[in-house]
């Protein structure tokens, strides 16, 4: 019986990304065991996932995690993070054979330091499928997965009367200032939205969110930081519409096969994480960004603040293009 480790550290949405090698791994083969090491912080994305035996976490002590990984006997390592760390757990496994990642750093670097782009025309997901290509595994087609826990589904009394029979969701944090629509663009973008909200994001938004949802308390509901991860991700299961910036709620929405529509800011699509469906889903996505802007993408990231200092990047998006979207997308 084969043994398989597969690697990502880290965060949110990386992990949702990885779930279609997890899944097509286990259709090739059913009967071997697949093991998944990751930080301790983002356990609970995997350890509802039927397709793996084993959840292993990057703990205090990297020393004793690696012979806790020893004595596990893989067969094979497929090392989708591909940075200093994981290398030292190949060569410290050094007799398991291994695939890494193509991380693309080079044209990355082109891409935000020259403005060429030299990045295939393919998503990342599909990238991570060519590393485990060598063992027979393909894409299946159905896209990415995200099983939330029964005890952390949302019940109807969880929400406001006002939401209870339908919701748009915004995401309106995002790991980095850059990759985020500033806080008066987020406030105009809920004052034109004539339909209930559920602001979403973690306890470090619930500031921005209790300002937001100040200007009408009826129609706009603040949940940032008021839920877990899972419950979070049942927020949006529950939701007409999803508009979010790049962040990792945006691939559990593709995940949960909800209507997207992603507005970009410093990073750009082409950096293949746009939001995922899956060759088989009929589902769609909207992608909002000021095209040919002389200084985007300036980082593969994101910043604290615009490096240039006039964020136009976001200051430019029209709030009125985003709303047509929606009512184009769940109808008036």
């Amino acid at each position: 019986m084969e043994k398989f480790l597969i690697i990502r550290f880290s965060s949110i949405g990386d992990i949702v990304l990885t779930t279609p090698v997890i899944r097509c791994l286990r259709k090739k083969y059913p009967d071997a065991e697949i093991h998944f090491l990751t930080k301790h912080a983002y356990k609970n994305i995997l350890v509802q996932n039927p397709y793996i035996n084993k959840v292993h976490t990057l703990d205090d002590s990297f020393e004793l995690m690696l012979h806790e990984l020893k004595t596990e006997a893989y067969d094979y390592i497929i090392d989708l993070h591909h940075n200093l760390r994981t290398l030292r757990i190949k060569r410290f496994l050094k007799k398991v054979p291994s695939s890494s990642f193509n991380k693309l750093n080079i044209e990355k670097f082109i891409l935000t330091n020259f403005k060429i782009n030299t990045l295939p025309a393919k998503h990342i997901v599909d990238r991570y499928m060519e590393t485990v290509a060598s063992l027979g595994v393909v894409n299946d087609g159905l896209g990415l997965d995200y099983f939330i826990p029964e005890m952390d589904e949302i019940k109807s009394d969880d929400l406001p009367v006002s939401h209870v029979h339908g919701y748009v969701g915004i995401v309106i944090g995002a790991a980095l200032a850059t990759k985020k629509l500033p806080l008066h663009k987020l406030k105009d973008l809920c004052a034109a939205i004539n339909h209930p909200i559920v602001l979403l994001g973690g306890k470090e938004d619930y500031e921005d969110g209790k300002a937001i949802a100040a200007l009408d308390d009826i129609k706009i509901y603040n949940a940032c930081g008021k839920f877990n991860l899972n419950e979070s991700a049942s927020l949006v299961k529950s939701a007409k519409l999803i508009i979010t910036h790049d962040t990792g709620l945006m691939h559990i929405a593709a995940a949960l096969q909800k209507p997207v529509i992603s507005i970009w800011g410093n990073t750009v699509p082409a950096f293949g994480m746009y939001p995922y469906y899956g060759s088989n889903s009929r589902q769609q996505y909207d992608v909002v960004e000021i095209n040919k802007l002389w200084c985007r993408p300036c980082s593969k990231i994101g910043y604290k603040k615009c490096p240039r200092g006039h964020f136009k990047c976001m200051e430019k998006i029209a709030v009125n293009d985003i709303v047509n979207l929606m009512w184009n997308r769940i109808g008036k």
